[in-house]
């Protein structure tokens, strides 16, 4: 019961990561309009995401448009691009892996296949979080190393967006889930060689031979012939003759 519910948490918490993960993959919050110098009171705000560009007017007012080349783009962007939906994709697999290796689904119920199915789910949750961390860190440092730039302009400058901090959640999130995944699978199989051998006979059985006894040797008919009643002829050879007790 135990294990189930160390299977149900990290499950739960993988589930999170990869909502997160999405979440933060849509979202063009990666890098937003940093106000420094004489950029303090400003009526725009610049918002860059890797499917988007957005500017936020003061009156409220959304405007964003896609992306329309994807050669045109930096290869940090492209290799973001790729590494989010690798990662996204990657949290699905290790999704259904999971559920058909838990406890409280009927798939392969009682098999021994159950603990490397959430196995491999807590692996692949783990690598769908690293991808992600390496991800918002890659993009962390050029928002860093562009704004401590002394060539660009200040309104050329960005900050760290909210997207970037919410893809460094849901990555601890799935590294998190995916470790209980597997210290819940490591666990089981420890526990199952001490659950057979206490299931197991402390004697041997009773051995066949104590339970029926062996059967009598076998005696040859030279064994057996002086039991026999002596004959005539044999009276004769001793030299005794019937003809005398006659």
């Amino acid at each position: 019961m135990a294990s189930m519910a160390v299977q149900l948490l990290g499950f739960f918490l993988c589930l999170l990561g990869f909502g997160g993960t999405v979440v933060a993959t849509v979202l063009p919050q990666w890098r937003s309009t940093a106000y420094v110098g004489s950029n303090i009171i400003t009526a725009t705000a610049f918002m860059k995401g890797l499917w988007m560009e957005c500017v936020w007017h003061s009156t409220g007012i959304y405007q964003c448009e896609v992306y329309r080349s994807l050669l045109s783009l930096p290869q940090d962007l492209q290799a973001a691009r790729a590494l989010m939906v690798i990662s996204c994709i990657t949290s699905v697999l290790a999704s259904l892996v999971s559920v058909m290796g838990m406890k409280c689904t009927r798939f392969a119920r009682g098999s021994l296949i159950k603990s490397p199915l959430v196995l491999s789910g807590g692996v692949c949750f783990i690598c769908a979080g690293l991808l992600c961390l390496v991800t918002v860190s890659w993009t962390t440092n050029d928002v860093i190393m562009e704004f401590y730039n002394p060539f660009l302009s200040n309104g050329m400058k960005y900050e760290i967006g909210l997207a970037v901090y919410l893809g460094y959640a849901s990555a601890c999130l799935s590294l998190s889930g995916g470790l209980v995944l597997c210290w819940s699978s490591c666990a089981h199989r420890s526990q199952a060689p001490h659950h057979m051998q206490r299931n197991q006979p402390t004697s041997a059985p009773p051995a066949f031979n104590n339970i029926y006894p062996p059967a009598p040797p076998y005696k040859p008919p030279e064994a057996l012939k002086d039991n026999h009643a002596a004959s005539l002829c044999s009276l004769s050879s001793s030299g005794y003759r019937l003809n005398n007790y006659v």
